[in-house]
């Protein structure tokens, strides 16, 4: 961790909010995975083992997909400048140079919309441990919810600022009503969770 935040700080341009982005997905939902791994072993749970385990195992699927999203969000920024990198010294080299950058383009915007799907989806889990997990560990749910919104709205970032690159309208167009539709949900679930967090903290 630390070594990706020395990395994030340096002068190179990768990692950046992308990664940050989807990194922040990751730990999210790993509060989530903990705390319903709590709950399965809190006494006087016994019999709950078995619902909040497979809570558990849902959240382990969301981490280790935006994991994986960390580094394939700086291996689409790298793909970009790749791109921009190759020769035009003729038309056919022209050519095939803009084609590439199309295509790293709506990677680099592929990415980052995964990012927020999961992170979105993810909030689910948040919710649901909020609601029935383990109550010394709602506040940990509480920053989950934290941390998905920042996740989801930081990756729609990204995808915006590669949409400003894509030639491809039709497609820029479907993808930025996806990320307008995913910013608000995923607001309206941070606020449900918060909601519920405050109560039961408050209580």
């Amino acid at each position: 961790l630390e070594q990706f935040i020395q990395e994030t700080a340096s002068e190179s341009p990768a990692p950046g909010g992308g990664s940050v982005s989807a990194s922040m997905g990751a730990m999210s939902v790993a509060l989530g995975t903990m705390v319903a791994n709590l709950s399965a072993h809190k006494r006087g749970w016994d019999d709950r083992w078995e619902e909040f385990s497979t809570w558990a195992e849902k959240g382990k699927i969301y981490l280790d997909q935006l994991l994986n999203l960390v580094d394939q969000d700086t291996k689409a920024f790298n793909e970009i400048m790749a791109a921009y990198k190759l020769p035009q010294t003729n038309k056919d080299e022209k050519q095939k140079r803009t084609e590439a950058i199309q295509t790293a383009t709506k990677l680099a915007m592929e990415v980052p919309l995964k990012v927020m799907q999961l992170s979105l989806q993810s909030m689910v889990i948040i919710k649901k441990m909020a609601e029935i997990g383990n109550p010394n560990s709602v506040s940990d749910a509480g920053v989950g919810a934290l941390t998905a919104r920042s996740a989801v709205l930081g990756a729609a970032l990204n995808v915006k600022i590669n949409a400003k690159s894509c030639t491809d309208k039709e497609y820029v167009s479907k993808i930025l009503g996806e990320v307008n539709n995913m910013e608000q949900e995923c607001l309206l679930h941070e606020k449900e969770i918060l909601e519920i967090v405050n109560k039961k903290i408050i209580a």
